[in-house]
């Protein structure tokens, strides 16, 4: 797998907002929180986003062999791709995770 140079094209902010743009234009809502030289894009219960202008990373399972946390990235300057590849982690959560009917009737009542 060829890697790409280290070299910040994008702030980890401005990718964070191109990367909630694409998932807007799936239909999935995102908040951005910004600080301490990352972005997080928190799309989920348990799927949040991390950005630091070169990458986008997300959790994607548990390796119970190893004990370790299993990763997915994408490059940061490819954020509809990397939104696509959200999505299908975002389906997989949600399944696990619905919106519970009270959260449902106050964000339908706003």
């Amino acid at each position: 797998m060829l890697l790409k140079p280290s070299v910040i094209a994008f702030s980890p902010a401005q990718s964070a907002h191109a990367l909630r743009d694409a998932l807007a234009d799936q239909g999935i809502a995102s908040d951005i929180h910004v600080g301490y030289g990352l972005a997080l894009v928190s799309v989920w219960i348990s799927l949040v986003v991390w950005c630091d202008g070169n990458w986008f990373w997300w959790r994607v399972g548990w390796n119970d062999q190893r004990k370790r946390v299993l990763y997915a990235r994408h490059p940061a300057d490819e954020p509809v791709r990397a939104a696509r590849r959200v999505a299908f982690r975002y389906e997989e959560v949600y399944r696990h995770h619905p919106r519970s009917e009270l959260i449902a009737d106050v964000v339908s009542s706003t």
